[in-house]
Order: C-alpha cells, then sequence, then structure tokens
C-alpha cells in the first residue's frame, strides 16, 4: 500500500475548541468536514489521547476556528504542539465564548463553526464526533490556510496524533547542512532561512542567534539535531 496516495487528500486547517466546566482547551485539526446540508453537519476527527477529546466527549459541543493563509507558524504551533494538560492555550489568545460555551478563536481566524455533538465514530487511534451546526460567522475576508500550504509553503510539521501523519523518511538534498527539532519534527532549511523569525534564506544554522527558538514549537537551539540524511 502506497500512503503517499493520501496525500492527495486536499484538507483545511482548523482550530477544534471546546470546554469541561469552566476550562477551555483547543487544538489544531485538518479533519473537519461537512457531511450534511439539512440540517448542517459538520465531522471533526480527533485522538483520543488529547485533552480536547475529553473536553468534547464531556460537553458534548465543539467550535471550528478556520485559520487565514497568513497564520504564523508560531500561533500554529502553540495550538498543534503544545498540551492543554501544562499550559493555557488561551491565557494570551484573543477569543470569545460562543453560543454553547466552547471558545471561538478569534486570532487569525477568517469564520467559526459551532457544534452540538449529536453522534460519534470510534476510528480506533481516533474519534470522529459529529456535529450540528447551532451557529457559524465569517469574521473577515482573506484565504484559508490548506494544509497542503502549510507544509509546501510554510513547511509545518504534523504531530504524531494527527489521523493524516504518515511516518517517512525525510530527504536532504540542499548542501547546507540541515537540522531537525527533536520535539516537533520541524527542519531548518539554511537555503531558505526562517522568514518568521526575521533569518534570511543562506543562513547556517550554527549562525543563527542565541535566543532564536523553533518556528513551531518554540524549542530551543540546543533541541535541533543534524537532519539525517
Amino acid at each position: 500500500m502506497n500512503h503517499k496516495a493520501l496525500h492527495n487528500c486536499s484538507y483545511g486547517l482548523y482550530v477544534i475548541s471546546s470546554r469541561k466546566g469552566d476550562r477551555l482547551n483547543g487544538q489544531i485539526a485538518n479533519t473537519v468536514v461537512q457531511v450534511a446540508s439539512d440540517p448542517p453537519t459538520i465531522a471533526v476527527s480527533i485522538n483520543k489521547q488529547n485533552l480536547t477529546h475529553e473536553f468534547i466527549s464531556e460537553s458534548k459541543v465543539f467550535t471550528a476556528s478556520i485559520l487565514s493563509q497568513d497564520t504564523p507558524l508560531s500561533f500554529i504551533g502553540h495550538f498543534g504542539f503544545k498540551s492543554g494538560r501544562e499550559v493555557d492555550k488561551f491565557k494570551d489568545v484573543n477569543y470569545r465564548l460562543g453560543d454553547n460555551k466552547a471558545p471561538i478563536v478569534l486570532d487569525h481566524s477568517l469564520a467559526y463553526l459551532e457544534a452540538k455533538v449529536i453522534n460519534q465514530v470510534d476510528v480506533g487511534t481516533h474519534t470522529v464526533f459529529i456535529g450540528e451546526l447551532v451557529g457559524a460567522e465569517v469574521l473577515t475576508e482573506g484565504e484559508p490556510m490548506t494544509y497542503a500550504y502549510y507544509h509546501q509553503v510554510k513547511r509545518g510539521t504534523t504531530p504524531k496524533t494527527a489521523p493524516s501523519y504518515i511516518k517517512e523518511r525525510k530527504e536532504t538534498i540542499s548542501k547546507m547542512t540541515k537540522y531537525e527539532c527533536t520535539v516537533c519534527g520541524y527542519i531548518y532549511d539554511p537555503e531558505l532561512g526562517d522568514a518568521d523569525g526575521g533569518i534570511k534564506p543562506g543562513t547556517p544554522f550554527e549562525d543563527l542567534p542565541d535566543d532564536w527558538v523553533c518556528p513551531i514549537c518554540g524549542a530551543s537551539k540546543d533541541q535541533f539535531e543534524k537532519a539525517k540524511e
């Protein structure tokens, strides 16, 4: 079986949020899809190990904030590579509570969807939550982030708990040595630099400032190692 065939499936990029009592949490997800129009119904696949899964399972509500194409990697990394068990993900994020009392992310969001869970399906490592829409609004105009753009242009990585994660060997074709983040798998390519961090193309890893951090998860330089050929 050639798993690369799955790379041709089209995805977006969203912050899926929910609540558990007064506690709030959210995570990055790329598997949100409309599955019916009357009533309008969406589905999202969430890993059973994630805190957001626990919150949705208990509260039976969730929101999907649709991210814009210019969303910084650091923002995606905040919701995608940090655990709500260790940090308050909404501490420094602009949000408001929706009609279902789940948080709606306002930073870098083009629109949002609010849903109440009407069914769920066990699919092994993940649960597919099916939700009927109870609210939806457009926040601003712009291009939505696609998963292909996130990988090919932003050079983002996929968490191992994501339903679309596929383990594969990383190819190193650059003449300059690439370095890989041991926390999230981000590859620093000297020929491309780090636009979000103000690092110009052609900057070797050794010449990066000591306070430079991974643009996705915030790991320090000492948490990088040479990428394998």
